[in-house]
């Protein structure tokens, strides 16, 4: 039976210090922070009881909790002017009995934000857990001992009971703040701290560090003394959204009511103000008292920007999935921010009873309410690459209008066309801010075709509405991280347009990082490529926690520690690209033309890209210390991946397997044959493969580099061998 501890937390103010690691408001307080001050509360003097200690090592090992908060908003912000760390630096000096004079000379300005909330609401913190109450209940109890949370002037108490799952469900959703819920995979939010395995003794040592930070070294003529950093605690990075509610709507037929009405896409601005409009209208006919906060959160007139992210959004949904669909708008979404004044419920009436009245005066309903959301969900998924279905307003890039009866003498030139487009992909940045999509966008291109072959030119859907056509763009965006949907931008964005969908076909299989400098002039392949290898495991260690198990997708190793032997290739691959400067983290799909499913290893390849960003460091021994920085591929002019009939090596090619009685030549190109039927590439008679140079190695291995001729050309990238997910047997196009 599942079980939930629920913590409920009062402040004596509403006014909340506490900061995250960036030095931004934090809001709700995180886990963390709760789990510190119940160990503080529970402590007598440097000793935390037997019972509660067990206790915390249980809540640990659960889950991260739900959350639900009162709505928090950023107040005034003040500068504090405190003691610099530069003191410990003057006492580790011995000048320690010029203290007070230290203290008064070297200060610095920390600026503090508090959050504001209403304190007359509560903080909920649920865990839910199966099995044996006792430590919940030795928390329940450790919980009256609880004082502050945060920093030092956040005086707070705090109450917990154990309770079943579904009564904990139904006392957060009655809360009546946000709630707030650990994102699946690491997805979208706000990032809060969050206990995990060995945070309480993690803690301990950080209190034991900072009452010994200072060590005296010396005599007692010369006394002076060292200081050593206390250890950081254990705690993971946990990201939290607020869900918001959603409603989704057939639009039927009028005739049938059973069979969908198709809506022309370039029709999706007029569809929304419809609908907006008469749900409008009908809430404020049955609830007038609303009118004010209806014109603001649902029609969006007198709405200012602090506004904009209580709207209520509503989101035509076409048909996509299949090369031959129509793209017509055939359902309606509407999502309801938990912080929007306006009653869920009452808009999900509103918007189900939408009608009109035909010709004889018989009413029709048009929008049908419906549980089936799967053509929805492809727009709300996680991924890095988006492209528009409907196009974005950016009204800071408008194209020159040409004169129709002058179009043979007012032509673009390629100067112009880039200048616009150029123009509007800084607007677009702009737009994705506005949006509040936090993610880098690490490329972005635009255009006024659609991406889509039943898509629609960006000027049509201008037609009867406000926006100008020469200000419409259709995009395609690249984010530094991936991006949970639905993600609709622009300044038609309330409005229908700048819908995104996912582009399945531009996956992050590829990570570069390029060598900025630090890299010795004699620097071996070999030895970088191996150092990238342990540094990408060392960081997914650091992510996964010293218990955690590294994924065989890295390591190319079983649990066992055995090689995978099973053919089929599904770790990635790390290759250290010498004469171009820089490092390659290859997944395995792009090295193998079959046998390798993309949904197999998408999650552990996004796993390991998620642990090597921010890496600007490698130590890779007698190569140098290498600083690296993420960059673009443009893969249709890399010599390494664009296509060429003549391939040439980069690194020495090992042999998989050889006859010794072959000669070092044959038995070179009779593997290499071997090996490209192995991934899926043409099979090359012996003619077509040229051996440039053949070496023995240690234990008798044999390498070479070759010169590939193919009968068409083929696209990279070419990375075979033994040692090909080390960095051995890269091919460059010639």
């Amino acid at each position: 039976m599942e079980r939930a501890l629920i913590f409920t937390l009062r402040f004596h103010e509403g006014r909340y210090h506490g900061l995250d690691n960036r030095k931004a408001p934090e809001w709700p307080p995180a886990p963390a922070r709760l789990f510190q001050a119940l160990m503080a509360g529970s402590a007598q003097g440097a000793t935390v009881p037997q019972a509660t200690a067990t206790a915390l090592d249980w809540l640990e090992q659960l889950p991260p909790p739900v959350i639900a908060a009162p709505h928090g908003t950023p107040g005034q912000a003040f500068t504090s002017y405190v003691p610099n760390n530069d003191l410990d630096a003057e006492l580790a000096k011995g000048k320690a009995p010029n203290i007070d004079n230290a203290v008064a000379a070297i200060r610095i300005g920390k600026s503090i934000r508090p959050t504001l909330f209403d304190h007359g609401t509560p903080i909920l913190y649920c865990w839910f857990f199966n099995g044996d109450a006792k430590a919940a209940t030795a928390l329940a109890a450790a919980a009256n001992g609880l004082y502050q949370l945060g920093r030092g002037v956040d005086m707070a108490w705090a109450q917990a009971e154990v309770t079943d799952s579904e009564s904990a469900k139904r006392q957060m959703a009655e809360h009546g703040g946000i709630l707030y819920k650990p994102s699946e995979g690491g997805g979208p939010g706000r990032e809060l701290l969050c206990p995990r395995p060995g945070l309480r003794s993690s803690l301990l040592e950080r209190f034991q560090g900072m009452r010994n930070r200072f060590h005296p070294t010396g005599d007692n003529r010369r006394r002076s003394y060292v200081f050593v950093q206390p250890p950081k605690p254990t705690l993971a990075k946990i990201a939290y959204n607020a869900p918001r509610q959603q409603f989704v709507f057939d639009l039927r037929d009028p005739a049938s009511q059973r069979e969908f009405s198709n809506r022309p896409l370039n029709t999706a601005v007029k569809l929304v103000q419809d609908v907006r409009d008469k749900a409008a209208n009908l809430l404020r006919d049955h609830l007038p008292g609303l009118s004010e906060q209806v014109d603001i959160y649902l029609v969006g007139r007198n709405a200012k920007d602090a506004d904009k992210a209580k709207r209520v959004q509503i989101v035509p949904i076409p048909s996509v999935g299949h090369e031959h669909a129509d793209m017509g708008i055939r359902r309606v979404a509407v999502y309801v921010p938990q912080s929007c004044p306006l009653n869920a419920d009452d808009l999900a009436w509103a918007f189900a009873q939408v009608d009109w009245v035909d010709t004889d005066g018989v009413i029709y309903r048009e929008l049908q309410r419906t549980e089936d959301d799967r053509m929805t969900k492809r727009f709300e998924a996680t991924d890095q690459h988006w492209r528009s279905v409907t196009p974005l307003a950016l009204p800071e890039a408008p194209r020159r209008r040409i004169e129709p009866g002058l179009r043979s003498g007012e032509e673009k030139g390629a100067a112009e066309r880039i200048a616009e487009e150029t123009c509007a992909a800084a607007a677009l940045n702009h737009a994705l801010r506005h949006a509040g999509i936090d993610a880098l966008s690490a490329s972005v291109s635009v255009q006024r075709e659609p991406y889509d072959n039943r898509g629609v030119r960006a000027e049509f859907f201008a037609f009867g509405t406000r926006f100008s056509k020469h200000s419409l763009w259709h995009a395609k965006i690249t984010f530094s991280e991936p991006v949970t949907g639905p993600l609709v931008v622009g300044n038609g964005r309330f409005l229908g347009l700048g819908l995104m969908l996912p582009c399945e076909e531009m996956r992050r299989d590829v990570l570069s990082f390029a060598i900025t400098g630090g890299l010795a002039d004699d620097a071996d392949a070999v030895t970088v490529a191996s150092a990238a290898r342990r540094a990408m495991m060392a960081r997914l260690q650091t992510q996964l926690g010293r218990r955690g198990k590294l994924l065989a997708y890295a390591t190319g190793h079983e649990e066992d520690g055995t090689p995978l032997r099973d053919g089929r290739h599904r770790h990635i691959a790390v290759v250290a690209d010498l004469p171009r400067r820089r490092l390659l983290y290859i997944a395995p799909t792009r090295l193998h033309r079959s046998g390798v499913d993309w949904q197999e290893i998408s999650a552990d390849h996004r796993q390991t890209v998620q642990a090597l960003e921010g890496m600007d460091i490698l130590r890779a021994g007698a190569a140098g210390r290498l600083t690296v920085a993420p960059t673009m591929l443009h893969e249709e002019r890399d010599p390494l991946f664009s296509s060429a009939r003549i391939w040439g090596s980069v690194t020495d090619y090992q042999v998989t397997r050889h006859s010794r009685r072959l000669s070092d030549e044959e038995a070179l190109k009779t593997d290499v044959t071997m090996e490209l039927m192995r991934r899926g590439w043409p099979k090359l008679k012996p003619d077509a493969i040229k051996v440039l140079a053949a070496n023995r190695g240690p234990r008798g291995r044999l390498t070479g580099r070759l010169r590939l001729t193919f009968p068409t050309a083929q696209h990279g990238p070419l990375l075979i061998g033994a040692t090909s997910h080390k960095g051995g047997g890269l091919f460059a196009g010639c």
